[in-house]
């Protein structure tokens, strides 16, 4: 194990059998200190960045039906909606007037919508609103490929035309695809959410890279989906963050899943921080573990507090309500010993933004 432990501090690369070691034999604060090391190694500086923005989900109406989804409607199921653009744009207006500098889109994969439909959305957004839009997932974009019997790479270069900035991480949940046929079967498998990744990648552009873990997937799976995201990382480079957070299971259809403890979810942001080696930065996730383990989780590998999350709807259906405003992510980052800074999705500093 000291050899592992020395092979990290020289900046070397972890292999699967020696990450597993890692996982379920070092002690928690031994993990700890490796990953916080490796964390001051990549930002030497002690800054801790976040970004304002707001998540809007401009669609609930699913027919993919995930297990661990408390937020869905089904097509025909009362509480279904589709946000007007005039709606959208009311809340990109909020977001500006609150010092966001982007927005989050996502939604269900609605039968009765073309992509056309995306498409004037975008550009909707563009001609009336200077924002960055980081949006849609990689199902979304397989779904909208399959629907509309074209290439992913059409897909994605027609969303690009129509203004789309940068694509997030959603919809990863565990990258293992026995795990994704007992939790979403309906969702693309791990090999096509790759590929999508890849293919934004490789049309210029920058992505994050997702894990919710602690539902059905074994430990040994957690670490395929980190070992996964490296080697896609190996290739284009396009990813700008990680982000590990945790399930919630109540109103859920997979309800007696417990919910994991502090301590998994630290170990387990640790370990991302230890395999991800070219993934410069790691997200801590204070909207389902609350701000305090957020907190905690800036000295196991987290360099990045996330959003404000002006507006967050997804998490919030399973029962987890936690709001940050900007000036309560100053005072968490300050009180932890870092420097909060402002930044854009591709992790650019806001100037005066401290």
């Amino acid at each position: 194990m000291n050899e592992i432990y020395e092979k990290i501090l020289d900046g070397g690369r972890i292999d699967f059998d020696e990450a597993l070691r890692l996982y379920t034999e070092t002690e928690f604060h031994d993990l700890a200190h490796l990953a916080h090391r490796v964390r001051l190694a990549k930002h030497p500086d002690p800054v801790v960045t976040y970004v304002v923005d707001r998540n809007i989900n401009y669609s609930n109406i699913c027919v993919c039906c995930c297990k661990f989804c408390a937020f869905y409607r089904e097509p025909d199921q009362d509480g279904g909606y589709v946000l007007s653009f005039e709606e959208i744009g009311q809340k990109i207006d909020e977001t500006l007037a609150l010092g966001g500098t982007q927005i989050l889109m996502q939604g269900g994969h609605h039968p009765d919508l073309p992509l056309s439909w995306y498409e004037d959305m975008l550009r909707y957004i563009k001609a009336e609103h200077p924002v960055h839009i980081h949006a849609f997932s990689p199902p979304e974009v397989v779904f909208w490929s399959e629907k509309e019997r074209i290439p992913v790479a059409e897909v994605i270069e027609r969303l690009r035309n129509a203004g789309l900035d940068s694509i997030p991480g959603g919809g990863a949940e565990i990258l293992v695809d026995a795990v994704r046929a007992e939790v979403a079967p309906n969702k693309c498998p791990a090999g096509q959410w790759l590929a999508v990744m890849e293919e934004a990648h490789n049309q210029g552009l920058r992505t994050t890279a997702t894990m919710m873990f602690g539902h059905v997937e074994s430990v040994e799976q957690r670490l395929e989906h980190l070992f996964a995201v490296r080697d896609v990382q190996d290739r284009t480079g396009g990813f700008t963050a990680f982000i590990p957070w945790t399930f919630q299971p109540d109103h859920t259809e997979l309800p007696l899943c417990r919910k994991l403890t502090s301590v998994e979810y630290l170990r387990t942001l640790a370990m991302s921080r230890l395999v991800l080696d070219n993934v410069d930065n790691i997200q801590v996730s204070w909207v389902t573990m609350g701000p305090a383990i957020a907190q905690l989780g800036l000295s196991f590998g987290g360099n990045d507090f996330g959003s404000t999350m002006i507006e967050e709807n997804v998490v919030k259906a399973a029962g987890v309500r936690f709001r940050l405003s900007r000036e309560e992510i100053h005072r968490l980052v300050e009180s932890a010993g870092f420097t909060p800074r402002q930044r854009t999705m591709d992790y650019t500093l806001l100037e005066g933004a401290g």
